[in-house]
């Protein structure tokens, strides 16, 4: 274990991460179709996709701040160049986050629920000018806190 602490903002990008590196290329390589895996780094030649990853929001009701319960909204947005595949990619990430995110909605004990509540789907606006894909999904998670004593 690290000297520093690690903040819950931290240990909910990792878990998110790993699911997508982990159950999400699973799910997708028992697929019909050969669809890029996810990895994350600087990849190029379509054989893998690099999402990003951004909490946007923590925010907390009057009920939640009670509770000690805080609720963040963690988007995941794919970017894919124009194939006649990318349309089927765009849906299938889709569906294997979802499935993934429904067969494990704690993250692997990170946090309390974690659900999806949109799915954007950005076709371009020309077709065939070289415009990109765009997938943004948006989950909704909820941590509660825990007092620190010392």
């Amino acid at each position: 274990m690290s000297d520093r602490a690690l903040f819950v903002e931290e240990a909910i990008i990792r878990a998110v991460k790993g699911l997508l590196a982990g159950r999400v290329n699973e799910i997708l390589n028992e697929a019909q179709f050969i669809i890029p895996v996810i990895e994350f780094g600087n990849f190029g030649g379509g054989y893998a996709v690099d999402p990003a990853i951004s909490l946007a929001l923590c925010e907390r009701t009057e009920k939640e701040r009670i509770i000690k319960l805080d609720s963040y909204t963690l988007t995941i947005s794919f970017t894919l160049s124009e194939s006649p595949e990318s349309e089927l990619h765009c849906y299938a990430y889709s569906a294997a986050i979802g499935q993934a995110v429904n067969d494990n909605p704690t993250l692997g004990g990170v946090v309390d629920r974690a659900v999806i509540t949109g799915k954007k789907y950005d076709v371009p606006k020309k077709p065939h000018c070289g415009e990109a894909w765009r997938l943004v999904l948006t989950l909704r998670i909820t941590v509660e806190r825990i007092s620190y004593a010392g």
